[in-house]
């Protein structure tokens, strides 16, 4: 039986001593900036009226930029008869008239309801859903420059996409084999990216980040290679899609599967969050609290990787945004994943639905990939991150 004290320290990451040598060496370890040292520090009612905070400010946020969102574009919606439509189509009140006349035209609510309200709904759930697993991958892997992206599970994902695509595989019926193939893509690179880092010694975080890198490297060749002889027109445009990443093909159909996967994920994540926690003090932490490390990190990674999938399958590569804003949402409201998970989920939505409207709002006459948006605001801070914790080759 353990120490009451051991197991508190399994649910709060925040915790200033162990109750073993095992794991005060194990805390000791981690790489860390006197900012991180600060917030582990910080009163835990401190971080949670923070969290309340942050959490109120996004769920008030989250609607207003969604309406914004829905109503602009190449096309701009009043925004008034936006809020008029959407209230005839979710609560049913009447649309304005004028001399018997509605005032709404059927060109702008086939706009906002059967194009940009579906699109802005997706761009919602999938933020959410790449911010939950960048911020689970980082604390399944102990590394906090990991994101789906960085280790290879996208790239895997979209492999599985392009076969379905080009070989026009629908051996499932409603369209399933690609999010078939998809998940396999991703759940094999998760799983020949771990194979990788433990060859020939103990796994370290280094060694996993440069397998994922390899892996990413081998799904991008070998798509590569499809596409070079492949003989379809159609279907090497319909691959273009899952390069750059879009929000386009988001339409009611595609938002069930999407809501389901990501709510699924988020109980699961919620409900095993002390794991988490515990897994970010360190493995001889994690093993001497009586936690089964292998089986709960390969648990995390069938579902980051099922969740991922799903996300990719519909919306092709979208990158950073599981590394940018797990990274933001953690240094407001500390490492806890009991407050982290739900913020970053909110966090991650809104942050989504911003690009997508950029993207569209940018250029007047086309309309720049998500994915590329997303990159330009990741990639600088991704190198902030390189640079402000002092990362170097061979460090784990």
């Amino acid at each position: 039986m353990l120490p009451g004290r051991c197991r508190d320290a399994a649910g709060t990451l925040g915790v200033s001593g162990s109750c073993n040598p095992a794991a005060k060496q194990a805390s000791g370890n981690r790489d860390g900036t006197d900012k991180d040292r600060d917030m582990k520090q910080a009163p835990e009612h401190r971080l949670r009226r923070r969290s309340i905070v942050f959490a109120a400010l996004a769920v008030v946020a989250i609607p207003i930029v969604a309406v914004v969102a829905i109503s602009m574009g190449q096309i701009d919606v009043p925004l008034n008869e936006t809020i008029a439509i959407l209230g005839n189509r979710l609560l049913g009140l009447p649309l304005p008239v004028v001399d018997g006349e509605p005032t709404v035209t059927r060109a702008n609510t086939n706009i906002v309801w059967l194009i940009r309200t579906p699109r802005v709904l997706g761009a919602l759930l999938v933020g959410a859903g790449l911010a939950l697993a960048g911020c689970v991958m980082q604390a399944t892997v102990q590394n906090p420059l990991a994101d789906p992206y960085i280790i290879g599970v996208s790239n895997g994902a979209a492999l599985g996409a392009v076969i379905a695509i080009l070989f026009h595989i629908s051996f499932i019926a409603a369209g399933l084999g690609l999010i078939v193939l998809a998940f396999a893509g991703a759940l094999s690179a998760a799983l020949l990216a771990l194979t990788l880092a433990t060859i020939g010694s103990k796994m370290s975080t280094v060694k996993l980040v440069l397998a994922g890198v390899v892996i990413s490297a081998l799904c991008t060749a070998v798509m590569n290679f499809i596409i070079t002889v492949a003989n379809d027109t159609e279907g090497i445009q319909s691959v273009v899609f899952w390069m750059m990443g879009s929000l386009s093909p988001l339409t009611w159909a595609s938002l069930p599967m999407l809501a389901i996967v990501l709510l699924a994920a988020i109980v699961f994540f919620l409900v095993s969050s002390r794991i988490l926690n515990t897994l970010l003090l360190g493995d001889e932490a994690a093993t001497t609290l009586g936690v089964n490390i292998v089986g709960w990190r390969r648990a995390f990674l069938i579902v980051a990787s099922l969740l991922t999938a799903a996300l990719v399958a519909t919306c092709g590569i979208i990158g950073f945004v599981g590394l940018i804003i797990p990274h933001a949402v953690r240094a407001l409201v500390g490492a806890d994943h009991r407050r982290l998970i739900p913020i970053c989920s909110l966090v991650g939505a809104l942050f989504l639905a911003a690009c997508d409207l950029f993207s569209r709002l940018i250029m007047p006459s086309t309309e720049l990939p998500i994915g590329v948006v997303t990159a330009l605001v990741g990639a600088p801070f991704f190198m902030y991150i390189l640079v402000r914790k002092g990362y170097g080759f061979g460090k784990s």
